[in-house]
Protein backbone atom coordinates (compact mmCIF):
# COMPACT_ATOMS: atom_id res chain seq x y z
CA UNK A 1 0.00 0.00 0.00
CA UNK A 2 2.96 2.75 0.63
CA UNK A 3 4.36 1.90 -2.49
CA UNK A 4 1.31 2.75 -4.67
CA UNK A 5 1.01 6.43 -2.62
CA UNK A 6 4.87 7.02 -3.23
CA UNK A 7 3.84 6.15 -7.06
CA UNK A 8 1.21 8.59 -7.00
CA UNK A 9 3.11 11.55 -5.02
CA UNK A 10 6.41 10.94 -7.67
CA UNK A 11 3.78 11.05 -10.58
CA UNK A 12 2.63 14.29 -9.57
CA UNK A 13 6.13 15.95 -8.21
CA UNK A 14 6.69 15.26 -11.88
CA UNK A 15 4.10 16.95 -13.37
CA UNK A 16 4.46 20.43 -11.17
CA UNK A 17 8.04 20.56 -12.22
CA UNK A 18 7.61 20.74 -15.92
CA UNK A 19 8.92 23.46 -17.34
CA UNK A 20 6.21 25.72 -18.92
CA UNK A 21 6.56 29.25 -20.83
CA UNK A 22 4.03 30.79 -18.08
CA UNK A 23 5.59 33.72 -17.40
CA UNK A 24 7.65 37.01 -18.77
CA UNK A 25 9.97 36.34 -21.65
CA UNK A 26 12.55 39.42 -23.03
CA UNK A 27 12.15 39.48 -27.06
CA UNK A 28 14.75 39.52 -28.96
CA UNK A 29 14.33 41.19 -32.72
CA UNK A 30 16.35 38.06 -34.76
CA UNK A 31 17.24 40.28 -37.64
CA UNK A 32 18.76 43.04 -35.22
CA UNK A 33 19.58 41.24 -32.30
CA UNK A 34 18.04 44.19 -30.06
CA UNK A 35 16.26 43.52 -27.03
CA UNK A 36 12.28 44.76 -28.35
CA UNK A 37 9.86 44.20 -25.18
CA UNK A 38 8.31 41.72 -22.55
CA UNK A 39 6.00 39.60 -23.49
CA UNK A 40 3.93 37.96 -20.45
CA UNK A 41 2.96 34.14 -21.21
CA UNK A 42 -0.57 32.84 -19.54
CA UNK A 43 -3.03 30.06 -20.00
CA UNK A 44 -6.80 30.48 -21.05
CA UNK A 45 -8.94 27.74 -21.79
CA UNK A 46 -6.58 25.08 -21.70
CA UNK A 47 -4.11 27.07 -24.28
CA UNK A 48 -1.10 29.24 -24.13
CA UNK A 49 -1.60 33.01 -24.96
CA UNK A 50 1.00 36.61 -24.95
CA UNK A 51 0.58 39.67 -24.64
CA UNK A 52 3.25 42.83 -24.74
CA UNK A 53 3.53 43.79 -20.84
CA UNK A 54 6.50 45.70 -21.44
CA UNK A 55 8.18 47.93 -24.65
CA UNK A 56 11.92 48.26 -24.55
CA UNK A 57 13.04 51.63 -25.61
CA UNK A 58 9.83 52.68 -27.69
CA UNK A 59 10.43 55.05 -30.54
CA UNK A 60 7.15 56.76 -29.52
CA UNK A 61 5.21 56.41 -25.86
CA UNK A 62 2.24 54.69 -27.20
CA UNK A 63 2.77 52.84 -30.18
CA UNK A 64 -0.25 51.56 -32.05
CA UNK A 65 -0.44 48.82 -34.53
CA UNK A 66 -0.89 50.78 -37.58
CA UNK A 67 -0.02 47.85 -39.69
CA UNK A 68 -2.21 45.51 -38.74
CA UNK A 69 -4.93 44.83 -41.00
CA UNK A 70 -7.90 46.87 -41.05
CA UNK A 71 -10.02 43.71 -40.53
CA UNK A 72 -7.94 42.18 -37.06
CA UNK A 73 -9.13 43.42 -33.62
CA UNK A 74 -5.84 44.94 -32.83
CA UNK A 75 -6.03 47.44 -35.53
CA UNK A 76 -5.16 51.19 -34.42
CA UNK A 77 -4.97 49.33 -30.82
CA UNK A 78 -2.11 49.76 -28.26
CA UNK A 79 0.37 47.88 -28.40
CA UNK A 80 1.09 47.83 -24.76
CA UNK A 81 -0.76 45.14 -23.40
CA UNK A 82 -2.17 44.22 -26.75
CA UNK A 83 -2.36 39.84 -27.36
CA UNK A 84 0.10 38.98 -30.15
CA UNK A 85 0.22 35.55 -29.28
CA UNK A 86 -3.44 33.08 -29.67
CA UNK A 87 -4.49 29.81 -29.74
CA UNK A 88 -1.05 27.86 -28.72
CA UNK A 89 -2.20 24.27 -28.07
CA UNK A 90 -0.27 22.00 -26.17
CA UNK A 91 1.48 18.87 -28.03
CA UNK A 92 4.10 17.01 -26.04
CA UNK A 93 6.61 19.28 -25.17
CA UNK A 94 5.33 22.36 -27.80
CA UNK A 95 2.88 24.83 -27.93
CA UNK A 96 1.69 24.70 -31.58
CA UNK A 97 -1.05 25.81 -33.79
CA UNK A 98 -1.52 29.49 -32.85
CA UNK A 99 -0.41 32.50 -34.58
CA UNK A 100 1.89 34.97 -33.42
CA UNK A 101 1.39 38.83 -34.62
CA UNK A 102 3.94 41.39 -36.01
CA UNK A 103 2.89 43.85 -34.86
CA UNK A 104 5.72 46.50 -37.06
CA UNK A 105 5.14 44.31 -39.62
CA UNK A 106 1.15 43.82 -39.68
CA UNK A 107 1.54 40.29 -40.50
CA UNK A 108 -0.29 37.47 -38.60
CA UNK A 109 2.03 34.37 -38.47
CA UNK A 110 1.36 30.17 -37.83
CA UNK A 111 2.89 30.12 -34.29
CA UNK A 112 4.89 27.56 -32.10
CA UNK A 113 6.94 27.32 -29.20
CA UNK A 114 9.35 25.55 -27.05
CA UNK A 115 11.65 25.82 -24.01
CA UNK A 116 15.12 24.61 -24.94
CA UNK A 117 15.43 24.78 -20.94
CA UNK A 118 13.70 26.74 -18.14
CA UNK A 119 15.10 30.57 -18.81
CA UNK A 120 15.18 29.50 -22.77
CA UNK A 121 12.39 29.94 -25.02
CA UNK A 122 12.29 29.50 -28.69
CA UNK A 123 8.81 31.05 -31.13
CA UNK A 124 9.01 30.06 -34.77
CA UNK A 125 6.66 31.89 -36.84
CA UNK A 126 6.13 30.47 -40.05
CA UNK A 127 4.04 30.87 -43.54
CA UNK A 128 4.04 27.46 -45.19
CA UNK A 129 7.97 26.05 -45.46
CA UNK A 130 9.50 29.27 -44.81
CA UNK A 131 9.92 29.82 -40.69
CA UNK A 132 11.58 32.16 -38.60
CA UNK A 133 12.95 31.36 -35.07
CA UNK A 134 13.80 33.83 -32.36
CA UNK A 135 15.09 32.71 -29.08
CA UNK A 136 13.48 34.72 -25.84
CA UNK A 137 14.65 34.73 -22.46
CA UNK A 138 12.97 34.51 -19.02
CA UNK A 139 12.59 37.72 -17.01
CA UNK A 140 11.88 37.93 -13.37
Amino acid sequence: MNIRYLVIFLLFSYTGFAQSPVGKWKTIDDETGEEKSIVEFYLKDGQLFGKIADIINPDEPDPKCEACPEDDDRYMQSVMGMEIIRNLEKNGNEWEDGTVLDPEKGKVYDCKVWLEDENTLRLRGYVAFFYRTQTWYRVD
